[in-house]
């Protein structure tokens, strides 16, 4: 399934033109809206209207709706969560607003591949964690069409990876919202971007469209950024069903340099390392999901859908090669340097060294050219194809006279993977690109290989995943005041690969992963409008087949690249306590009033981490014996005729629970054998312990909207010093303002301001070797620091139109 920027393009004209014609409805403002939403989707299978009363919940459900997502004009989902709820935050490791990590409470959705995943992700029922490493493209999610966001915190139903919590995101359909509107944007550094949505009822059927493209040049060189989304949903209703066809697809090409080395931002913050580092996505999905209402008490829901995705990533990266020893076989040729590599007992032996020779497609050696800044390009393409679907009955039979609602349900979902890596030698530019250098012998040659396969070799992969859960829940009202919920969840994961080489046959393996996670807890109401909660439960996470295929600390790999070896790594347990209490109320008549404090530990076992390598840009996968998350959160939100103001603080206290070794061969406070000692209480890097979220919206007028918002957030550990012994990323906080006015009441026009104060900070943070570029530039580095800066004083304008 192909999809091409041009079609959401030709789509949004199409709209645009026929809102000549269209009939015009009553004005859409973006009136401060506080959403009574009482009613909380508990698994994926089910829409927000048809779960559970929010105070029968026993554990936190954090929530957005469609108006406050609207509100920032954000182009990526993750950004609207990290700047929104507490306990998110975000880590810009690829310096591209499209591509940021999520954490929340400590536990990541990235879309980077080798950044260990801890959230489930859900769109309509539709699991969005790629096959191959759970990985989470926020940039193909279309967040116009979204019409609300619940994410969860101890709720097993939602399967594997749910280990830190699940993200449901339900969208809109043509019941949920009807009109016409398109906004234009554009702004600082080359951004312009269009959105259109149009949403009809007629009778029994429903129609939804939805589309953007967005142009960004990046505020950084090279990192120049398009992205084109849609998303479609066909719906038709009678009394006790619903049924929707949806389609969603998108297509994007980002730029996304990756961290720079500290000493190189000093002087211009636009600063990059190596590239060219590009990624391009593509995906496509059709899904059909109902809701049946068979009985007076039994409801069914499923789901059913189809998905694919392509992406490909260009990698320029420093090659960490020498002259062959002369005491190999190969004097006075390229090698991959030795040095970070255990000596077997005996010495260096010319078996040993001529296992790092590098050669070429041909199988022939290539001769060393002193001096020369040697790189590499990597290329990585990763095909998958997905099918799945889930039922689940629900039933709200009265038990022994008091209130019951039980659910049981089954979810299947298959996915065919093809993976295919290849690495072409390069020279390094003074502008750091790694390309040919016609004057360098054998840049430009590829694939290239060790002749030992050590940390170079071409991959070719195909495999296949099969996920089943089988889960079922009960909220029993043993009181009009006192609720019990329990049950749980029985994951089960296959996973085979296969090397289509046959050079490789370290790769074949299968591997069957089983898992009961149970739950259970209590909520208690105090008054109408107050509620105690408190619950126990547990999730487990599979190793993925990236991670699987990745595991060797002696054949490390370039974790968004080759793949090399295949030791057993141990599934994930997680076991999450819980306890809080909230609220609603309406101080005045005209006012509401939304609040909570709550307690949360996350204790996981064999909790997998994505290690260095003495090979630059390589690294490989392991287990660590246990990691703790906990800490506490706050939040309030009041709103009232012409305010809005909210605040929440989280403290998250991500620490490591067992001492030793750890590899991080670019540590400063690494050992000789590249190892740091890790001490049990060392917190987990890029976790900031504490942070603070605040806003204001005020109406000045009925017609002129004007917020602020502000974050702020304490330092965090850099990737790569688990053991805490290094400078950290320091404590940063930013403002961001918005504006709007309703010119007519089809017309509005709105700004948004991001970095209001300029201010220099970075969310993310590691180490690299800085004798790796020694050759190429002129400026001698001597900091092992490397950071991604976030982007600096922006300014966003636009137009919105309704009808």
């Amino acid at each position: 399934m192909e999809i091409h920027a041009r079609h959401a393009a030709a789509l949004l004209a199409l709209a645009l033109s026929a809102s000549a014609v269209s009939a015009q409805s009553p004005v859409q403002t973006d009136a401060i809206v506080l959403p009574d939403i009482e009613v909380v989707a508990t698994s994926p299978a089910a829409g927000a209207g048809s779960g559970l009363n929010r105070a029968k919940i026993p554990g936190t459900v954090e929530s957005l709706s469609a108006q406050e997502i609207a509100r920032t004009h954000p182009i990526s989902v993750a950004d609207a969560l990290g700047q929104r709820l507490p306990g998110a935050s975000l880590n810009d490791v690829q310096g591209n607003e499209l591509t940021m990590d999520l954490r929340y409470r400590g536990f990541a959705a990235s879309p980077l591949q080798g950044t260990p995943q801890g959230l489930a992700v859900y769109q309509n029922g539709v699991r969005l964690n790629e096959a191959f490493g759970d990985t989470v493209n926020w940039d193909l999610v279309l967040p116009i069409a979204i019409l609300n966001i619940d994410i969860f915190s101890n709720n097993p139903i939602f399967g594997l990876n749910a280990i830190g919590g699940a993200v449901n995101i339900e969208m809109k359909n043509g019941f949920t919202y009807q009109g016409f509107e398109t906004s234009i944007l554009g702004g600082s550094y080359g951004r312009i971007g269009a959105t259109m949505q149009y949403g009809k009822q007629s009778g029994d059927w429903s129609l939804y469209i939805a589309s953007d493209i967005v142009r960004d040049g990046g505020w950084r060189y090279q990192s120049a950024s398009r992205v084109g989304r849609i998303y479609a949903d066909l719906g038709y209703r009678i009394p006790g069903s619903e049924l929707h066809f949806v389609f969603s697809g998108g297509i994007d090409d980002l730029g996304v340099i990756g961290p720079t080395p500290i000493q190189l931002t000093y002087g211009n913050p636009k600063s990059i390392f190596t590239w060219p580092q590009t990624t391009r996505n593509e995906v496509g999905s059709i899904a059909t999901n109902g809701t049946f209402d068979l009985t007076d008490a039994w409801a069914l829901q499923a789901n059913l859908y189809a998905r694919r995705f392509y992406q490909r990533h260009v990698d320029g990266n420093v090659g960490d090669f020498e002259s062959c020893s002369s005491r190999s076989s190969y004097p006075g040729q390229i090698c991959l340097e030795d040095d970070g590599f255990a000596t077997p007992p005996g010495g260096k032996s010319t078996a040993f060294r001529n296992q790092f020779v590098i050669l070429g497609p041909n199988g022939a050696s290539i001769p060393f050219t002193p001096g020369a800044p040697y790189g590499t390009v990597d290329n990585t393409t990763t095909r998958t194809t997905t099918i799945g679907g889930s039922v689940q009955g629900t039933n709200t039979d009265t038990l022994f006279g008091h209130g019951n609602r039980f659910i049981v349900g089954a979810s299947l979902d298959y996915s065919n993977i093809a993976f295919n890596s290849s690495t072409t030698l390069a020279y390094l530019y003074p502008d750091l690109r790694a390309a040919p250098n016609p004057g360098v012998a054998g840049t430009g040659v590829g694939p290239i290989r060790t002749l030992g396969n050590v940390g170079f070799a071409p991959v070719s992969v195909s495999g296949t995943i099969t996920y089943f859960g089988l889960h079922a829940s009960d909220t029993f009202d043993i009181t009009d005041r006192l609720a019990f919920s329990f049950g749980g969840r029985l994951n089960v994961a296959r996973i085979e690969t296969n090397d289509t080489t046959g050079a490789a046959p370290e790769l074949n393996g299968s591997h069957t992963y089983t898992r009961f996670n149970p739950f259970a807890g209590l909520t208690f109401a105090v008054t109408p409008n107050v509620s105690l909660y408190g619950g126990y439960s547990a999730a487990n996470r599979a190793p993925t087949p990236l991670e699987l295929s990745c595991s060797d600390p002696l054949r490390p790999c370039l974790l968004a690249n080759s793949l090399v070896a295949d030791p057993p790594l141990k599934q994930v347990i997680a076991h999450t306590y819980e306890a809080g209490v909230r609220g609603t109320g309406r101080p005045t008549p005209d006012s509401k009033l939304a609040w909570k404090i709550g307690l949360f530990r996350t204790d996981s076992n064999d909790d997998i981490l994505a290690l260095g390598s003495a090979i630059q840009g390589r690294g490989y996968y392991a287990n660590v014996p246990a990691t703790r998350r906990q800490g506490i959160e706050a939040a309030v939100q009041y709103q009232t005729g012409r305010w809005l103001l909210y605040g929440n603080y989280a403290l998250v206290d991500a620490t490591f629970q067992f001492s030793g070794l750890l590899a991080s061969p670019n540590s400063p406070s690494a050992d000789a054998d590249g190892n740091i000692r890790v001490r049990s209480g060392d917190r987990i890097p890029l976790v900031p312990l504490q942070q603070f979220k605040a806003g204001v919206s005020y109406f000045i007028t009925p017609e002129w909207q004007l917020g602020a918002d502000i974050v702020a957030f304490s330092s965090q550990f850099y990737a790569g010093d688990e053991s805490n012994q290094n400078t950290q990323l320091p404590a940063y906080w930013a403002v961001n303002l918005r504006s709007s006015y309703q010119v007519t009441d089809n017309l509005q026009v709105f700004a948004d301001i991001r970095n209001l104060f300029n201010r220099r900070y970075a969310t993310y943070g590691t180490y690299f070797e800085p004798s790796s570029v020694a050759n190429a530039i002129p400026v001698s580095l001597n900091d092992p620091r490397s950071i991604t800066l976030a982007q600096p004083f922006s300014v966003y304008a636009g137009i919105k139109m309704t009808w």
